[in-house]
């Protein structure tokens, strides 16, 4: 299958985020959180996409893009909030197809997956941005679960109208009871 995408991601929280949002889109995910997981992960996972974080705990995601680069053939997203000149000059050096500083939103991480997937499809093809937004556009999400940071939940959907709101779901919403 094109569509297995692993993100490795420290921030347990963000990868969650992350991954229940790529599994919204239709893709197959798998995270972890060190660079040593990741590896292990990526030998028996076989992703087409790996989004990874500039620092680790246990090494730098540079270091887990050698070790994954070097088993298959896979597309490389940075996301970092480390955005210095050193750091997207290595990873431009090293083949990262992209760079995503934090925050960043949900969907632009969704948009360039599905570019990079939409290469893998097709050497040498990739498609327009003008295509990717129609496409998108005739696509209308689901809504999906998003856990904040003080432990609560929310229903991540900005195309949501307030007449397609249910009463549980406003209440989440607005915060209101």
């Amino acid at each position: 299958m094109l569509n297995k995408v692993l993100v490795v991601e420290d921030e347990q929280l963000l990868a969650q985020n992350l991954q229940n949002y790529l599994q919204a889109q239709g893709l197959e995910v798998q995270i972890a959180h060190e660079g040593a997981k990741a590896i292990g992960v990526a030998e028996g996972f076989a992703p087409n996409v790996m989004v990874f974080d500039y620092r680790l705990p246990d090494m730098e995601g540079f270091d887990v893009l050698d070790a994954v680069r070097q088993d298959r053939n896979c597309h490389f997203v940075l996301i970092t909030g480390h955005p210095t000149t050193e750091v997207c000059d290595r990873a431009r050096a090293l083949g990262v197809s992209h760079i995503l500083f934090k925050p960043f939103p949900l969907a632009e991480l969704a948009r360039v997956v599905f570019d990079l997937l939409g290469m893998a499809r097709e050497p040498g093809t990739t498609p327009t941005r003008a295509e990717g937004f129609v496409e998108r556009r005739q696509h209308k999400t689901e809504s999906f679960p998003l856990q904040l940071y003080d432990g609560s939940w929310v229903l991540a959907d900005r195309r949501r109208t307030p007449a397609s709101v249910a009463p549980d779901d406003e209440q989440v919403l607005t915060g209101k009871s």
